[in-house]
């Protein structure tokens, strides 16, 4: 009697190769290639940690360290004083200061431009980690910084772009 559905050593073998070859890739998700965020924060500021929260839920691995000498650190990464904001971040070689939305960091690691980081001086109501029920959203500036320039990189309502 005849098998039709018996399968021929051919087609075995191939499917063999195909699975050598599907075992091979890895499987990794978006957030597995995001690099690390590292927030270097007042232990008792709150809005940073809402802050890292949205970062994280952007698919960002997240790192709180918390120092009582945060002005220090700006100094060290070259944060300009007329950008400080309430914490300091970095991220794949660049600095972050204040409320930068994911989306924002997520462009400056895909166009990677010259440049020390980006920056949200001041702490705008509305912005990622200062999104606190009841306060009404307002536009703000995200900074891209250098040590001799700085530039509009984006405007901003809330976590989106405007």
């Amino acid at each position: 009697m005849r098998n039709d559905h018996a399968i021929s050593r051919r087609a075995f073998v191939a499917g063999l190769g195909s699975i050598s070859v599907l075992l091979s890739v890895p499987v990794t998700g978006y957030a597995a290639s995001l690099p690390l965020v590292t927030v270097t924060k007042d232990p008792s500021c709150g809005c940073c940690t809402g802050w890292a929260e949205h970062i994280e839920a952007a698919g960002f691995p997240v790192r709180i360290v918390e120092s009582q000498n945060i002005d220090a650190i700006k100094q060290q990464l070259r944060v300009p004083p007329a950008l400080y904001s309430c914490h300091t971040a970095e991220v794949d070689g660049y600095v972050v200061e204040g409320h930068v939305p994911a989306a924002a960091i997520q462009r400056l690691l895909t166009e990677r431009p010259a440049a020390t980081g980006l920056a949200v001086p001041g702490m705008p109501a509305g912005s990622p980690g200062m999104d606190f029920p009841g306060v009404t959203a307002e536009p703000y500036e995200v900074f891209l910084f250098a040590p001799a320039d700085q530039k509009v990189f984006g405007r901003f309502r809330s976590a989106q772009e405007i």
